[in-house]
């Protein structure tokens, strides 16, 4: 495993970590949830994301049980959530939903840490941005995470550049913790807006990436040419707005384009596409998931195939890939 820098922040992260959205507790209970971390841990892997919503907070809780039984020293690892949905169990609690309110904010963190049984989170994220509450206020809350001792580092996830560039100029101008982070989708059909738009914040404010669903929600693993198979996460409910993109023609065209160029460089698909989001040097960690111990260790070794990729083969997967990105 190799480590980057979290954007200009001391702390170091795996180049690639493990992430718990749609498979905790959907997919993976505590048992399998201690086993894929330990294998991950094994692995090199120091960061394991997740979120207040994936599975209406259940799934922070069995990443907590998980992180007890495997008992690891606490300076080893980071553990991250996001906020801004809520929890369907707060109801019609109007400033407790959608928001990075300041009240919703200070009472969110708060819980997160009762689920995860931890006394401090190392990286809290913005889930979304929230055009409706001032960004001063946002900023002064997650600041203010910080310096209590909560919360390590703060960031956002699928903010504009300008509204990065604004929490972290306001931040600096009030001598507040700034955001080091920013978790965006980022795969090979994804790309614009962390190779331009977010182009500026890399030089200026050194923002750092930990990025997500790099094999665009399994598109890219191939399996989904011929349409859906039956338990594949294209199949499950509560991700069905996910289809159309999986089953897209010219996309799973191109995916069959690239099958022989990751043979060739001694990978499967999936190791090609998460090798190619590694590459980038601006990802400080690809998050991966996997509800299998064959799925994680595969995915471990995309790192090698990411040694192979020069900048011939990184010219011909583009030619396949980039006429279709958005």
């Amino acid at each position: 495993m190799r480590y980057r820098r979290l954007g200009r922040s001391g702390i170091q992260v795996s180049q690639l970590s493990l992430g718990s959205w749609v498979t905790y507790k959907d997919q993976v209970n505590t048992d399998a949830a201690v086993e894929l971390m330990a294998a991950a841990y094994d692995g090199g892997v120091n960061f394991f994301d997740n979120a207040e919503a994936y599975a209406g907070g259940e799934s922070e809780v069995l990443m907590g049980q998980a992180l007890k039984r495997l008992g690891w020293p606490r300076l080893n690892y980071l553990v991250s959530t996001k906020f801004f949905w809520g929890l369907d169990r707060a109801g019609d609690a109007i400033n407790r939903k959608d928001t990075l309110n300041r009240k919703y904010l200070m009472q969110a963190i708060d819980a997160s840490l009762r689920r995860f049984d931890l006394d401090h989170i190392d990286l809290v994220y913005c889930h979304r941005p929230d055009p409706h509450t001032p960004i001063e206020e946002t900023v002064r809350a997650m600041s203010d995470m910080i310096t209590q001792g909560k919360a390590l580092y703060w960031g956002t996830s699928e903010w504009s550049a300008a509204d990065v560039r604004a929490a972290w100029d306001l931040a600096e101008r009030h001598h507040l913790h700034k955001p080091v982070v920013e978790q965006p989708q980022y795969h090979l059909f994804h790309r614009k807006r962390v190779e331009q738009e977010y182009k500026r914040l890399y030089e200026d404010i050194g923002i750092g990436l930990t990025t997500w669903s790099p094999l665009a929600s399994g598109l890219l693993t191939g399996k989904y040419q011929h349409g859906i198979p039956e338990g594949s996460r294209g199949a499950m409910e509560n991700v069905a707005f996910l289809r159309d993109g999986l089953t897209d023609p010219a996309r799973n065209a191109a995916v069959a384009r690239l099958a022989p160029i990751a043979a060739e460089l001694g990978g499967t698909l999936a190791q090609l596409a998460i090798a190619w989001a590694s590459h980038n040097p601006n990802v400080s960690s690809v998050i991966t998931g996997a509800s299998r111990l064959d799925q994680l260790q595969s995915n471990l070794g995309a790192l090698a195939v990411a040694d192979r990729l020069t900048p011939e083969w990184l010219a011909k997967i583009d030619a396949i890939t980039a006429p279709l990105a958005d």
